[in-house]
């Protein structure tokens, strides 16, 4: 592809000497570099593309894309200096994959918790509509129901090298509407900045991220920025910053348990294994049956039918959708057969926003006999300030607190136990095992009959992170191996 069309495609200025340059590929990898390629240099966290120039260079490329550059790096090669590497990147792949989001639809979801579940409902719903959708997010890329390996683990919006040719696959495969995660950070980052969204929805926004936004009005600012990109709106109103986004956009349509909105759940009634409402729009008034877990499901599934409804999916098939929908994975996740006299329930939430609620909608199904026992921890190279906050929501909301390891990182777990236990109510009980391996063998040996054993922050994760690195773990299938060897021995 001649350099000038791409970049004139792209919205970005290309030198004239440099407008007809044949290009071969795009790479923000060095190691990636080939004969004839585009390297965009991007700064980022541990490492810097600027530092890879020259090497990029040896392997073929003949176009630096940089922000910065040493005069010995050149080699011959064009140097493009621009502001924005990470913004150029963006723009330049979603050039070069033919703009995606103008073949399919894309609906982004934002906030602090709930994108996962909110996108899967998305999904289900759809599906009974009959509409090829896929999803990208936190749990990985399905294509119409299915689990798809075509992007890297790890990042709830991938990289701008992944992500735009991803959705070139799935428009040519096909595919009407996609539901995304959008995070804080790919916003920041303009991992999105080539899209259109048909539609962006906002759950809520607490503490999380601080480590990387610095404050809550930086986060919710970088959150605010999906929606000058959306055609239409869908918001949270019971929540504070959903509040504050409708001060922008007033033309929103408004989500509320609470109170007022354009889409209303009433006569809300929770029972161990559902949750049923009235949905409530201009449109009419129709039950619902929501199969998913936790009070949080509700508010999730109503933006998530207010979405589908915006977009003239029937009434029927969002009733059929949210009926079939039993939580992603990860999310309130039951882990044992019903024949288990305990429960253990696997969830994601590592935020005390999402713990609160995980713990709130467990006690709202605590029998007289049982027990509430939490098991968490806070990551470590993260922010610091919502471990006491955590470890104070698990004392005052649960009957048993086993504080243990959440990815480490290259902190020393001991340490971040330390700051949790300042949260902890030291005259209930409590117990400290740093292997979370071991702490959820403890759980489960001592489990109670009619316990409700929550086991939060890993959700659908299996790996492990600490100072040595990134390691496989499974903690659902400790739990399963830790319950079937108390039934033997009970044999």
């Amino acid at each position: 592809m001649l350099l000038g069309k791409l970049f004139s495609a792209a919205g970005l200025e290309c030198p004239q000497e440099y407008s007809d340059i044949n290009i071969s590929r795009i790479v923000t990898d060095s190691r990636e570099a080939c004969e004839a390629c585009m390297f965009i240099c991007i700064e980022g966290h541990n490492t810097d593309g600027h530092g890879y120039i020259k090497e990029a260079i040896n392997k073929g490329a003949v176009v630096i894309v940089c922000e910065r550059v040493r005069d010995e790096c050149v080699g011959g090669a064009a140097i493009i200096k621009i502001d924005n590497t990470r913004r150029a990147a963006a723009l330049l792949y979603n050039a070069q994959c033919g703009e995606p989001s103008k073949k399919i639809k894309l609906v982004g979801v934002t906030g602090t918790n709930g994108k996962t579940s909110v996108c899967h409902m998305l999904e289900s719903i759809f599906s009974e509509a009959g509409v090829s959708c896929g999803v990208i997010g936190t749990v990985g890329v399905r294509i119409d129901g299915e689990s798809v390996p075509l992007c890297r683990e790890g990042l709830t919006t991938p990289d701008a090298a992944q992500l735009y040719p991803l959705l070139s696959e799935m428009a040519e495969r096909g595919v009407r509407y996609v539901f995304m995660e959008v995070s804080s950070h790919s916003l920041a980052l303009c991992r999105v900045d080539g899209l259109e969204f048909e539609c962006g929805i906002f759950t809520n926004l607490t503490r999380d991220h601080l480590d990387f936004h610095g404050s809550m009005e930086e986060y919710f600012r970088q959150k605010s920025k999906l929606f000058s990109r959306c055609r239409h709106i869908i918001v949270n109103g019971d929540d504070e910053y959903g509040k504050r986004l409708l001060n922008t956009y007033g033309e929103a349509v408004t989500c509320s348990v609470d109170g007022d909105g354009d889409f209303c759940a009433n006569d809300v009634k929770y029972t161990a294994r559902a949750t049923e409402y009235k949905l409530v729009f201009s449109g009419g008034e129709y039950a619902i049956t929501l199969g998913a877990l936790g009070d949080f499901s509700l508010i999730n599934s109503l933006e998530a039918a207010a979405a589908a409804l915006t977009l003239g999916i029937s009434p029927d098939a969002v009733i059929r959708g949210l009926l079939r929908f039993n939580g992603a994975k990860g999310r309130m996740e039951r882990v044992l057969d019903g024949d288990c006299p305990f429960e253990v329930i696997v969830d994601y939430a590592h935020t005390p926003d999402a713990l609160e609620r995980l713990l709130l909608s467990a006690r709202r199904n605590k029998t007289e006999s049982g027990r509430i026992v939490v098991l968490f921890g806070c990551g470590g190279d993260r922010d610091r300030g919502k471990r006491k906050q955590m470890g104070r929501i698990a004392s005052r909301l649960s009957d048993l607190v086993i504080v243990t390891s959440d990815n480490s990182r290259s902190e020393r777990a001991e340490d971040i136990i330390s700051d949790i236990l300042k949260g902890i109510d030291k005259e209930k009980p409590y117990k400290v095992i740093v292997s979370r391996k071991q702490a959820i063998e403890y759980a489960i040996e001592n489990a109670r009959d009619g316990d409700i054993i929550l086991l939060a922050g890993k959700g659908h994760e299996k790996y492990e992170i600490d100072a040595d690195g990134k390691h496989f773990f499974d903690e659902v299938q400790i739990v399963k191996d830790a319950a079937a060897r108390i039934n033997k021995d009970k044999k």
